[in-house]
């Protein structure tokens, strides 16, 4: 991933108001973040838990997409974008508003994901025994472009591109 400034962070996002693209604070420096090792990089508000952001590049571009969390309790399933069979905890259903007119109609669109987005790192964790033992890299890199697809196919749907 194409490594974030605050200024390209806040103009990334495709579906908030002004207002709501400044007050998306990542909760740590982006000068600080290892980006060649992020497929995707999200966050949830430290003032409001039920708000999180994720930035998925699609055509060499950031898209920042507001989400709002369910009010449920996570339940054991499997995030949509990363699709890691062994963490299953912390999956939370989370709904974006679509970008221009159908957004701001009050269309959205829904996906399942984990509540930290840590999902780069999931995609890279070493294979069990029934997964990937023959190929181990191989299968870590089928992971990584499975991701990379899943996030950029979930970005152009609220983009309205699908």
């Amino acid at each position: 991933m194409q490594p974030l400034t605050p200024q390209s962070l806040r103009a990334s996002f495709v579906n908030t108001s002004k207002r709501e693209a400044a007050e998306a604070i990542p909760p740590i420096k982006l000068d600080a973040i290892d980006w060649e090792r992020h497929d995707i990089f999200g966050w949830t508000d430290r003032s409001n838990p039920l708000v999180a952001y994720v930035v998925i590049p699609v055509d060499d571009r950031p898209v920042g997409i507001m989400l709002r969390a369910s009010k449920n309790k996570p339940k054991k399933t499997m995030c949509a974008f990363c699709e890691d069979i062994v963490d299953l905890s912390e999956v939370k259903l989370f709904v974006a508003k679509l970008a221009g007119p159908a957004g701001r109609k009050g269309d959205t669109i829904g996906t399942l994901a984990h509540a930290n987005f840590s999902c780069s790192k999931h995609v890279r964790r070493k294979p069990n025994s029934m997964e990937g033992k023959a190929d181990p890299e191989a299968f870590i890199a089928h992971r990584v472009d499975a991701l990379r697809f899943n996030a950029e196919r979930f970005a152009r749907r609220v983009l309205g591109e699908n």
